[in-house]
């Protein structure tokens, strides 16, 4: 695998902190405010924004769920592989709510506008924002832009981004790959 360090693990905390402060200014006391991870990857993400809200800032119960967006995408059905759907944990209503979609990364934009449709089962948000690790800006499919996001990437359509995770089992990192596969098409 050729993959070059975007981000180490202090520049994420960094990241991390900075993300939630933002949101701290917005939303102050979370009181109508919920936090969505979008799976799969968006999940540690998220878990990780209520954690620094939690245990740094003071800022408890802010409710966390996980929205799957397997069936809702528009590909779903062009794949030749099975797809592996994912657990929605969701146990709270949004109606009237301000939501914050949390995703490591944002590239076409098909994965949050499946999620704009899936978040329509739990209720009818009074707003949705959209928090990103990374914006791979230049690669957008649909008119959407994070409000909050982390960083911006320049990549070209052969390279893609990982994000790794502690919770993983390995170490907080952000990595620009090159995806042989597409080279070799």
């Amino acid at each position: 695998m050729d993959a070059k360090v975007l981000l180490t693990a202090k520049e994420i905390d960094i990241i991390l902190h900075r993300l939630a402060c933002q949101l701290i200014e917005k939303h102050l006391d979370f009181s109508n405010t919920l936090l969505i991870g979008i799976q799969p990857r968006g999940k540690f993400l998220a878990e990780r924004i209520q954690s620094i809200l939690s245990n740094k800032y003071g800022i408890a119960n802010v409710p966390l769920g996980f929205l799957d967006i397997t069936f809702f995408r528009d590909d779903f059905r062009r794949s030749d592989k099975p797809l592996e759907a994912n657990k929605t944990q969701i146990d709270f209503l949004v109606e009237n709510k301000k939501v914050i979609f949390i995703d490591d990364v944002l590239y076409t934009g098909r994965s949050i506008r499946s999620a704009l449709t899936a978040i329509q089962s739990f209720g009818r948000p009074e707003e949705v924002e959209l928090l990103v690790l990374i914006d791979r800006r230049f690669s957008r499919h649909l008119p959407i832009q994070p409000d909050y996001r982390g960083r911006q990437v320049d990549a070209i359509n052969n390279e893609r981004v990982l994000v790794t995770w502690e919770s993983e089992g390995v170490e907080d990192c952000v990595y620009l790959v090159k995806n042989e596969l597409q080279e070799s098409i």
